[in-house]
């Protein structure tokens, strides 16, 4: 473990620290959703030598060593595998992250006027403060699917001519009750409604009910297609509009919407796509839902990542199920998610010894869960001896926390879902401020020693 991490580089470390967070700055900007993560996550994959495994599967290819392969599940989930010299059933090394975050979903039935301004109504995803979400620049992402087959990708609100949208709130000269209600309560998540438009279909000033409304229908249909009756196949997404931003005037830190997980993420698709010909089968896994619960297809609860495998498997030669379960409970896994950065504005929140610092090394979580440890995978102690020792012989700065006071709250990874195959898995992220609002905030150094922490583990025989 270490101190603060800057005052340890070489000019040659600091030139590759820069350039990992220009790398990654522009990730988060073209990765706002988990759609827009996936398409990214290809595209980088394809420029790398990957193949999608489906092409494997047609042609009945065998799989051997140094073969990279990627599966895709349903636009939003992603498995990357470098395959190794050594079997498949003695395991693999994989890295897993989500490629989710907190956001507002715009409903099926979502385009309404009020008194002559027009709204999307909205549901909001993830644990958010909802208060946090009013009075921001917001900006539109994701895809509208048609009848006829079509897909139209809507991004609106990101480039400098776009508009923008916004959420608003009560002025302050009229707030006096609102000022008295809890924060949980100060904004209701039906409230959380965005505002669109202002201006009606006729410029002739004439009384037309739903005037704007019709405007804003004729906008779309004319820039994207589409109609009302579209809505109920869209999956369109809220997101606080703008790039992600150097912090500081030493420009030490990013701030940037989306880096709970994307900053695993980001960091570990780094580190994969320069591994080159391994000893186990290097594994990066980038998954969606995990900010409700991992559920669904695309979740780490689906079957999606266990399918793969056996197809992989069985390209390999390994047909038997025995195999797929010696391959899973063999495998050692860092579970990439961000633990929460020690913010000495709010330290009543942390228990100091225990908490993960920016600045310092990426942050290695035995366990998290809440309270008595609920919900949690607790790593073994030889697991983390073995990580000691992969993180020490590489140099990789680190350090071990947990996420804030034993009863002031918790939260949780994917890393129990895939410690249930019986393999030794362990949380491992960069310490992340203001983690689930709007903006995040991240240090460099850490963002560098996450690319320096999963390039050994891939690596470890």
């Amino acid at each position: 473990m270490t101190d603060y991490t800057w005052n340890g580089y070489s000019e040659d470390e600091l030139r590759e620290l820069s350039e990992i967070s220009e790398r990654y700055k522009h990730c988060l900007d073209e990765g706002k959703t988990e759609r827009e993560c996936a398409s990214l996550v290809i595209r980088e994959a394809e420029r790398a030598g990957y193949r999608e495994l489906g092409e494997y599967i047609k042609k009945g290819a065998q799989l051997r060593p140094g073969d990279r392969i990627y599966a895709v599940c349903m636009n939003k989930t992603v498995a990357l595998f470098n395959i190794g010299r050594k079997p498949l059933t003695e395991g693999m090394n994989i890295l897993g992250a989500h490629v989710d975050s907190p956001r507002l979903d715009i409903k099926q039935n979502p385009l309404y006027e009020a008194e002559g301004m027009a709204y999307f109504d909205t549901h909001y995803y993830g644990g958010i403060k909802k208060y946090q979400w009013v009075t921001q620049p917001l900006a539109i992402h994701g895809v509208v699917c048609k009848k006829d087959g079509t897909t139209v990708e809507v991004r609106v609100g990101e480039d400098r001519d776009d508009p923008v949208f916004v959420i608003t709130d009560l002025l302050v000269h009229l707030s006096a009750k609102q000022m008295e209600k809890s924060a949980s309560s100060v904004i209701d998540g039906e409230g959380l409604d965005v505002l669109i438009g202002n201006r009606p279909a006729s410029e002739l000033g004439e009384k037309k009910e739903e005037a704007v409304k019709e405007n804003v229908l004729a906008l779309l249909g004319e820039k994207y297609g589409i109609t009302a009756e579209d809505f109920a196949s869209a999956e369109l997404e809220v997101v606080p509009a703008g790039c992600a931003r150097d912090l500081g005037f030493d420009r030490s830190m990013i701030l940037a919407y989306g880096q709970d997980d994307r900053v695993c993420a980001f960091t570990s698709l780094f580190a994969m796509l320069e591994t080159d010909a391994p000893e186990r089968t290097a594994c990066t896994l980038l998954v969606d839902k995990e900010e409700i619960g991992s559920v669904g297809a695309t979740g780490m609860h689906s079957r999606f990542f266990e399918n793969t495998l056996a197809e992989i498997l069985a390209l390999c030669g390994e047909k038997d199920y025995i195999a797929l379960k010696r391959a899973l409970a063999n495998s050692t896994m860092l579970s990439s998610d961000v633990s929460a950065g020690y913010d000495p504005l709010y330290a009543e929140a942390f228990e100091k010894r225990s908490s993960a610092f920016i600045s310092r090394g990426i942050s290695f979580n035995k366990f998290t869960g809440s309270r008595g440890k609920s919900g949690s995978n607790d790593a073994g102690a030889e697991y983390l001896a073995l990580i000691r020792k992969i993180m020490d012989d590489a140099g990789v700065r680190y350090q071990f926390s947990e996420l804030g006071k034993v009863d002031v709250g918790g939260g949780g990874t994917i890393a129990y879902i895939m410690a249930n195959y019986g393999m030794q898995v362990i949380d491992s992220g960069v310490a992340v401020l203001s983690m689930h609002a709007p903006y995040e905030v991240t240090s460099k150094a850490d963002v560098y020693e996450a690319v320096k922490c999963y390039r050994a583990f891939l690596k470890n025989a």
